[in-house]
């Protein structure tokens, strides 16, 4: 082998041990996720027909991120993470088992989806930040941005591509047939993990006296000292203010706006999967020929002209469209996102630095449901992507000072 092979080798990550079944758990716990997630907005909007109570349940799924996000990554540093991650998921499959039933027999309210949301975002903010850290323990460092693509990709397929079209056809057989479904592979995911062998990233021994309140503070500072990271968390946090206006009241684009109903609403997150999947192809290309910082900013001025046709131009097609552009360069910027983030932290510190970054990031997205909402009951339905237009705007502008 020579030496460029060897490179090139190293580049891509080995499907066999870890990485694999890290990739299998993460791609069939995004497929019932994904079941629940297009589900979910549905039943709301069956319960009630108020724009801002609707919002609400997607804010409610963003708000653990501002209350435990930080610990998570602490603890996410400190612990096995393996066994963090197939315990989270445990939990989790006991909730959405719990839920479901409670769908069969007429008994979920909007309360009670409330609740579900909070408690199972909750326990992501120690699995995805226990997740990121893991990472580079399975791959070579050559290897993150593949590996990072694959994962994104994988992730797109299985819950874009083959969950979102199934949702009506799972409700037809009963409304609580997504949730069952979840909780389900909730329970693979975690046997998957269970059973990895490889050992966790090493990691410096903590100095005497520290605590977790210590460790969450250096995350923190840690992530301020970082230029790069610091204005990326800046342009991200104000993308998810955008998408969680638009996340939060997509179902009442289509659904009333457009008068798509559920098949219209499945086909545009079905669009926005497929764009994803593509994405990840050519996210790390992408990267190579542009640096990744030159690669977000352009992902995020192209993501800011559709959710402008979304808004101006009240059509199914030109929405489906939009999105499936949209979902397209999400990849790009999530990939490199994701990727420069596991580069740049230092040794031992990933899982903090994850959280710190999540958390300021995410801690947008519950705002810009209830602004997304209130949007779209005061100025009607299409009203939110103009929001999150101008956000996304926002947020490219704010990587300005590390382009030029």
């Amino acid at each position: 082998m020579t030496a460029t092979e060897a490179v090139a080798a190293k580049a891509v990550p080995d499907w066999r041990g870890g990485f694999g079944r890290l990739w299998t758990a993460a791609v069939v716990s995004r497929f019932g996720d994904s079941l629940r997630t297009a589900a979910l907005p549905l039943l709301a909007a069956s319960l009630t027909d108020d724009p801002l109570l609707i919002a609400s349940v997607t804010a409610c799924g963003f708000l653990p991120w501002l209350l435990f996000g930080l610990l998570g990554g602490a603890v996410a540093d400190r612990v096995d993470q393996r066994r963090a991650m197939w315990a989270a998921d445990l939990v989790r499959a006991a909730l959405m088992a719990a839920f479901a039933v409670a769908v069969a027999l007429g008994h979920a309210g909007i309360a009670l989806l409330l609740v579900l949301a909070f408690a199972l975002t909750t326990l992501q903010t120690l699995f995805d930040n226990a997740a990121t850290a893991l990472l580079p323990a399975l791959v070579p460092t050559e290897a993150l941005a593949a590996a990072n693509a694959r994962l994104m990709t994988g992730q797109q397929f299985a819950g874009g591509l083959l969950a979102a079209p199934l949702v009506p056809a799972l409700l037809l057989a009963g409304d609580a047939v997504p949730y069952a479904a979840d909780a389900v592979t909730y329970a693979l995911a975690a046997l998957l993990i269970a059973s990895l062998r490889t050992g966790g990233p090493e990691r410096p021994p903590r100095p005497a006296g520290s605590t977790l309140r210590k460790e969450m503070a250096e995350g923190l500072a840690t992530l301020r000292r970082d230029r790069p990271l610091r204005w990326l968390c800046t342009a991200t946090t104000l993308c998810n203010i955008g998408m969680g206006a638009l996340i939060a009241t997509l179902v009442v684009h289509v659904t009333d706006g457009l008068h798509a109903g559920n098949a219209g609403y499945a086909a545009t997150i079905t669009a926005y999967a497929v764009g994803g999947v593509a994405g990840g192809f050519l996210a790390r290309r992408l990267a190579e020929r542009t640096g990744r910082i030159r690669a977000v900013a352009l992902a995020g001025t192209v993501q800011t002209g559709c959710l402008v046709l979304m808004g101006a131009v009240p059509v199914l097609a030109v929405s489906i469209a939009a999105m499936a552009v949209f979902g397209f360069m999400g990849t790009v910027w999530n990939v490199n996102q994701t990727t420069l983030m596991q580069e740049r932290a230092p040794e031992g510190m990933l899982g903090r630095i994850a959280a710190a970054f999540r958390t300021l990031a995410v801690a947008g997205a519950p705002l810009g449901a209830l602004l997304g909402g209130a949007a779209a009951a005061g100025w009607g339905p299409h009203t939110p992507a103009l929001l999150a237009a101008a956000l996304f705007a926002l947020a490219v502008a704010s990587l300005a000072p590390l382009i030029n």
